[in-house]
């Protein structure tokens, strides 16, 4: 239950804040994408990110086979991931928390 409420709190000021940022940005989301991928070290940043986007929807994926459920229920967080990093995997940890332990 901690680690629902943390994640809860964590998604709400991170969606606060990129909700004020993006509104007060001069520029789209994807212009500030490609922006950020034209140079090598900012490029390596955002490669760097996805990588861990892309792990974070392994994880999704396998703790929601554990739980009993379908892949359908969780392409929501997934395309949330896809566009906003670390918004999906937060979402998913305040909505599900995280699975006892599991049997080895």
């Amino acid at each position: 239950m901690r680690a629902s409420c943390f994640a809860s709190v964590v998604l709400v000021t991170f969606v606060v804040y990129t909700g004020w940022t993006m509104a007060m940005a001069d520029q789209s989301l994807i212009a500030f994408g490609l922006q950020l991928m034209s140079r090598p070290d900012t490029a390596q940043v955002v490669i760097d990110l996805y990588l861990m986007a892309a792990l974070a929807c392994v994880w999704m994926v396998n703790d929601t086979r554990l739980r009993g459920g379908t892949l359908l229920g969780v392409i929501p967080y997934l395309l949330i991931t896809a566009v906003f990093v670390s918004v999906g995997p937060l979402l998913y940890l305040a909505v599900k928390g995280i699975a006892g332990r599991h049997r080895v």
